[in-house]
């Protein structure tokens, strides 16, 4: 989608659709000024009451008007971020039902809404810009579009926004676009990481999501490294090694490293697994829902997508990105349950259940972070457990930390970007679940806490790191086609919610 900014008279910008943007206050006080420019009678205003997201779709009288049709498109109070979220999502939703490809957005009163809100006028296009973007998303990239016969459509066959044009008051001009810009880089960042989970398990292996690393590190400026298996073997990384075991595709360990050109403000670490297909390996899951389980790398796309960003934004924070890779898979020299492996810590885990292998993968990458970088925070993703789901549904990822001051900074990051999280806990108690008669620690506990027992088992290998955070993003990283959302597949959660965590650390 390409985005434009201008300051030229509403009434003159030339559209499919031009919206006109307003509040509940503005709706009843300003709107019937606005409609009279545009020769729409004000008795349309009775249906529409401003709502955040809310529309009404109207038409311009006159002869050969330059946007034929008007929107009202409402922003409820304007006091939070959501509402601005909310009403450009719905905006970019209605504008593919009504087939436009040019859309023209009046943001005359943001320098209002900055005030109402209390967020920068650059932070407001931003917001904008980056849900437009995100609801536009479509992944159509593995369709022939040979049985799709709609003219200047996607594969899918819809309509696709192919401009934006963004109305701006010359005072606020240069914030706009500056938020435009920001929001760009965050939308396409979290499509990036889209477009990794969506890909099916046969088209990305191990040595693909290290692929995408490189192009991506090539696109921003980061520096990748990528370990092959007999470099994997070298280190020591026998969690690694055993859920690679049953596959015949390698396994890679990739690292992105992010530097700033000024002296860092801090050194953030993000651990990422990237499972690429979850079969559950000998302990194979129920073939309801598997087909799914292609989005066990959306922890490892999500650190695809942060250090890319992260870089394009040139934030001050040195940002490394860990991502151990592989399938899991029951071949037969896959690992067996009642096996003992020894990770890299040297820490020997009892595997009660091969389909617990997410926290087997990620507990090698911990300790090697800790170990390689000593970085002042770690934070690690993964789609880790069907229990986190139970406890909090799926809009929501579970936050384990030994570290309130992480913990509080994590949370309101979340509010802020939409990427919520909520805190679970880590006592001590919850170690007795997963004790091993036969090794250091097991990988499974009991029937219950399956969720806080995961975190327990990773925080073992941390070292003591005194500011570690994990997040079960198993609910939030994939909306499946019975889902809520208004297009299945991979949603790119984490990338803002880490975005907006990196950009706060003074």
């Amino acid at each position: 989608m390409k985005i434009t900014v201008t300051k030229g008279a509403l009434k003159n910008l030339k559209g499919d659709l031009l919206v006109l943007l307003m509040t509940r206050k503005e709706s009843k006080k300003e709107a019937e000024k606005k409609l009279s420019m545009f020769d729409i009678a004000p008795a349309a205003l009775k249906d529409f009451n401003g709502k955040a997201g809310e529309s009404l779709l109207l038409y311009q009288n006159g002869s050969k008007p330059k946007s034929p049709r008007v929107l009202l498109l409402g922003l409820g109070d304007a006091a939070k971020a959501d509402d601005f979220r909310k009403s450009s999502e719905a905006l970019v939703r209605r504008s593919v039902l009504l087939k436009v490809k040019k859309l023209v957005l009046d943001c005359s009163s943001i320098s209002a809404w900055s005030a109402t809100s209390g967020e920068p006028t650059s932070m407001l296009a931003e917001y904008l810009v980056d849900a437009a973007k995100n609801a536009s998303y479509r992944f159509d990239r593995l369709k022939s579009g040979k049985l799709d016969k709609g003219k200047d459509s996607g594969k899918d066959g819809k309509v696709l926004l192919k401009e934006l044009c963004i109305r701006a008051n010359a005072g606020s001009l240069k914030a706009v676009q500056e938020g435009v810009h920001r929001g760009s880089i965050i939308a396409e960042a979290g499509n990036l990481v889209r477009d990794l989970v969506n890909m099916p398990g046969n088209l990305l292996n191990a040595e693909e999501i290290s692929e995408a690393a490189e192009d991506s590190g090539r696109k921003s400026g980061c520096k990748v490294t990528v370990y092959q298996k007999e470099e994997i073997e070298k280190l020591g990384m026998g969690g690694l090694l055993a859920v690679n075991k049953g596959s015949k595709a390698p396994p890679t360990f990739t690292i992105l490293d992010y530097k700033p050109h000024c002296e860092p403000v801090a050194t953030v670490a993000i651990i990422g697994k990237g499972v690429t297909f979850d079969s559950g390996g000998i302990s194979l899951k129920p073939a309801s829902g598997m087909g799914e389980m292609k989005c066990d790398m959306a922890g490892g796309a999500t650190v695809i997508g942060t250090l890319e960003a992260a870089a394009r934004l040139e934030l001050p924070v040195r940002v490394l990105g860990l991502i151990p890779a592989t399938d899991n898979m029951p071949g037969g020299a896959a690992q067996k349950p009642g096996d003992v492996i020894t990770t890299y810590s040297g820490i020997t885990v009892e595997v009660g259940n091969t389909d617990a292998e997410g926290r087997l993968i990620l507990a090698d990458a911990l300790t090697y972070a800790v170990r390689e970088y000593k970085p002042d925070t770690i934070i690690d993703l993964a789609t880790l457990t069907g229990a986190c789901i139970v406890a909090l549904g799926y809009g929501v990822a579970g936050m384990f930390s030994n570290d309130d001051s992480l913990a509080a900074a994590l949370y309101e990051a979340g509010k802020h970007s939409g990427d919520k999280v909520w805190r679970m806990p880590l006592w001590e108690e919850y170690d007795e679940l997963i004790k091993s008669e036969v090794a250091d620690v097991h990988n499974i506990g009991g029937k219950g806490a399956g969720a806080v027992t995961a975190a327990k088992f990773l925080e073992k290998f941390t070292e003591g790191h005194a500011s570690w955070a994990h997040l079960d993003i198993a609910g939030p990283a994939f909306s499946a086609s019975k889902g809520t959302k208004p297009v299945s597949g991979g949603t790119g959660f984490g990338v803002r919610l880490l975005l907006a965590y990196l950009r706060e650390l003074k």
